[in-house]
């Protein structure tokens, strides 16, 4: 991988991750279209990096405070049924499933769940799951309802953007939907469910760095620090289109994407794997 790839990722990466497109599919699709090199599992995980680091920036006030009650509520009595503490508390439980279950597929992960075919067809199925949700359910709820049993539901939908072409921010924010919170609410829960995860995550593929057939030291810090910035921008201005805009242009986005990944795929102008 040269500069420019790194550069061009990077904002995709940055665009992607918070919006309910799936930035791992991004990730694998963009290259295939410009006749690049896969950048693999590991690449994309220390790259959302960048894009943590975005929501720590965005969010600390917040993170600050849920992580202080947190502590405190260890040992006091006091904190203990704030929504901070709380929030503390369904951040670990939400952030369980994905981190089993990273650990138990990681090798169908960085390997035969990358297929274009795959990330095709679960991206217009998503993509639909999203319209329809979004469609049907009322918005009554915000995050200061949030309770035990949602949080774990968010963190099963977390899970399954372990499968490319989830998209993990489109997942919880589908499942808050379901639960019937504000759009702007289930998303503010998304990102912060996020950050446990993918800095787990990151920190953890990040050991392959320079290895053999492992990403290069260079070019994914350039990806990372690009995915920071553009990653910061989307975020807020994500939050603030949801709070008066459905989720249907990124319902549509998902399945014309995934319908042109599958015609050029089957047609034989991109391959598969």
């Amino acid at each position: 991988m040269n500069y420019l790839e790194a550069i061009v990722l990077g904002v995709v990466q940055g665009l992607t991750e918070f919006l309910p497109i799936s930035s791992t599919a991004h990730l694998r699709i963009v290259p295939a279209f410009f006749g690049w090199d896969d950048p693999g599992a590991a690449f994309t995980a220390v790259v959302q990096l960048g894009t943590m680091a975005a929501v720590l920036l965005f969010f600390w006030r917040d993170l600050l405070r849920i992580v202080s009650a947190w502590f405190r509520a260890l040992y006091q009595p006091e904190p203990r049924g704030t929504l901070d503490a709380r929030l503390g508390w369904y951040l670990i439980y939400g952030t369980i499933p994905i981190a089993v279950l990273g650990l138990a597929f990681k090798d169908q992960i960085e390997t035969g769940a990358r297929d274009l075919r795959i990330i095709g067809w679960v991206l217009i199925l998503f993509g639909v799951v999203l319209w329809a949700v979004d469609k049907v359910f009322a918005q009554t709820k915000t995050i200061h309802d949030l309770h035990l049993r949602d949080g774990l539901i968010f963190g099963a939908a977390q899970a399954l953007a372990l499968i490319p072409g989830v998209s993990r921010s489109g997942a919880t924010i589908t499942a808050g939907r379901a639960l019937t919170y504000k759009r702007e609410d289930a998303a503010r829960f998304s990102f912060l469910l996020s950050v446990p995860a993918v800095v787990l995550s990151g920190l953890f593929e990040a050991r392959k760095l320079g290895d053999a057939g492992g990403p290069a030291w260079g070019p994914t810090i350039v990806a990372t620090i690009v995915a920071f910035g553009v990653g910061y921008v989307s975020i807020a201005w994500l939050l603030r289109w949801l709070g008066s805009h459905s989720m249907s242009v990124f319902a549509v986005y998902r399945v014309a994407l995934g319908a042109l990944v599958l015609l050029l795929v089957y047609t034989g102008h991109l391959a598969a794997t």
